[in-house]
């Protein structure tokens, strides 16, 4: 990637005066006549420099708007799904636009708590100060989304931005071509255009707009290809987002309700057909329960998949081919326990459990994304701690057993982007939890009031009185010093824990002597003109 100049001269700007309903904020005069993407933040940049986007009244404007664009095109968003993934209604439905709509409404319903001055804590030194946070949207927003949740994983990080009071430009993921195609008819049609354009296209597009600079980035995707996001934002020094994956592992203990456990992993790993960031992506177990899951899950898919996987419409299918192949190669030379059916002209792949795998195998060297699920013997919850710390970090972590001694020991000893005990993806649903991972598996985190905070800048602001304290106490922090300036500063300045009792005494004798003083004036004054 060239380097471009970090002084760019911008041609001027015409501020329109059309309000906002008519979708439009600024007019540009002459932009760069350079590439689509150089113009498009360019535009988008000038739209933010206005400060419509900072207005709350605006922002929640755009949050309803956005409600009303997932409600009014339910049901093509449905269709489109299942064109790209053969999403069933249902699947679309819950973790897809619900999943979106629950996001926004939470940040509507707290946008005004979430986005006023924090007052900070403040210590001796600091009394007669305000200290407080403010909370400044970073400017102009990237948002990549990906393929596997085209929608909610577009619209959730956008909503956080919007509500933050940034400008955005929205990527969505070209192997979703319908839904990318949906998101960039219509979804401008309720959005402001020029504060949140849609820009679609493949990977040299998404180079393309990489090459510019941008005041924040949130990418989901890829370890890889976050890696060469993060590249690209190093550039600029551009703060990320980066919410990639991993190999999440489950532990299952002996002591667990065997069916019920079969019954959640399998329902974690077969939604969107494991292709979930935080699908369990592999089993730890002993011997004895790998053969008790085995069958309580031959008996889970026939309740779950009565009529088997390929004939129902509750089973999705794969992405594309190349994916397909991927998946189906990662099935060589493994010993199948259940499935293992593939049909490539279907993009199907028949839920399958392996046993008998080995850590060398390509099984477990990546992500497995697709509704294949390994196990791995482990005589202990010590073993399999250690073989969870000998690899990367995951993006999530499950534990089902019924001794809290031992998920103590997971959540001690192990690192991972969150943890769910006795049950699996779960853990990301509730707004009050923070989702993101951590190392390999991504930084930064989102959801609820972190949606917010990840798109705003905590600025530090203390505001002074002139004339709080005499003069001659403020004069201690200026030279010439003294040993007694000194040590007046340094017992003035050291950190405690709130306020001394001390101190609140000195203030109280201190007023009290300047009520007294200002009483006796009167006072004395008062007998003069009377005597």
């Amino acid at each position: 990637m060239e380097n471009l100049d970090n002084d760019l001269i911008l041609p001027r700007v015409k501020l329109s005066t059309r309000g906002v309903d008519n979708m439009s904020v600024v007019d540009i005069d002459s932009p760069p006549a350079k590439s689509t993407a150089k113009n498009l933040v360019y535009k988008t940049r000038r739209s933010f420099e206005t400060g419509v986007t900072k207005s709350l009244t605006f922002r929640k404007k755009q949050l309803n708007n956005l409600l009303k664009f997932l409600k009014d095109y339910e049901d093509d968003i449905c269709t489109a799904m299942y064109k790209d993934l053969r999403k069933s209604r249902h699947e679309s439905l819950v973790t897809e636009i619900e999943f979106a709509a629950n996001g926004v409404r939470h940040l509507l319903a707290n946008l005004d708590e979430f986005s006023k001055p924090e007052k900070a804590e403040k210590d001796l030194a600091y009394f007669f100060d305000d200290l407080y946070i403010h909370k400044d949207p970073y400017g102009v927003v990237l948002v990549i989304g990906a393929w596997n949740y085209p929608l909610s994983l577009c619209l959730g990080p956008l909503a956080g931005a919007i509500a933050a009071g940034n400008a955005v430009i929205l990527k969505p993921s070209e192997l979703a071509p319908e839904v990318s195609l949906l998101l960039d008819t219509y979804l401008n049609k309720y959005l402001d255009k020029e504060c949140y354009p849609v820009y679609v296209g493949g990977v040299a597009e998404t180079s393309e707009l990489l090459e510019e600079k941008f005041d924040y980035i949130f990418f989901t995707g890829s370890t890889n290809t976050g890696k060469i996001v993060y590249k690209a934002a190093n550039r600029y020094l551009t703060p990320v987002t980066l919410e990639l994956g991993g190999k999440s592992p489950v532990y299952i203990d002996d002591n667990v309700d065997i069916f019920i456990t079969a019954k959640r992993i399998l329902w974690a790993k077969l939604t969107n057909v494991g292709q979930t960031c935080v699908a369990p992506d592999y089993i730890l177990c002993s011997k004895t329960t790998q053969e008790k899951i085995i069958k309580a899950c031959e008996q889970v898919l026939k309740e779950m998949l009565p009529n088997g996987a390929r004939e129902s419409q509750d089973y999705g299918r794969i992405i594309s081919k190349r994916h397909f192949r991927r998946l189906v190669n990662l099935l060589q030379n493994q010993k199948v326990a259940i499935g293992g059916a593939i049909d490539e002209k279907d993009l199907f792949i028949e839920p399958t459990i392996l046993t008998d795998v080995s850590i060398n195998d390509d099984v477990m060297k990546e992500e497995i994304f697709g509704p294949i699920l390994p196990i791995v013997n482990v005589n202990n919850v010590d073993e399999a701690i250690s073989f969870i710390n000998s690899r990367e970090k995951p993006l999530a972590l499950y534990v089902f057993s019924k001794t809290r001694k031992i998920t103590e020991l997971f959540l001690e000893k192990t690192s991972s982007g969150g943890v769910c005990i006795n049950d699996c993806l779960m853990h990301i649903t509730p707004h009050s939890l923070p989702f993101g991972g951590v190392g390999a598996s991504g930084m930064g985190m989102y959801h609820g009031k972190y949606s917010f905070d990840t798109f705003v800048h905590k600025k530090g602001v203390m505001l002074r009185n002139f004339h709080a304290l005499p003069e001659k106490l403020q004069s201690l922090r200026y030279p010439p010093f003294t040993k007694t300036k000194t040590n007046m500063i340094l017992q003035a300045t050291r950190y405690r824990s709130g306020i001394p009792m001390c101190f609140l005494v000195y203030v109280l004798v201190f007023l009290l002597g300047v009520i007294c003083t200002i009483g006796g004036y009167f006072l004395v004054k008062y007998f003069n003109n009377n005597l």
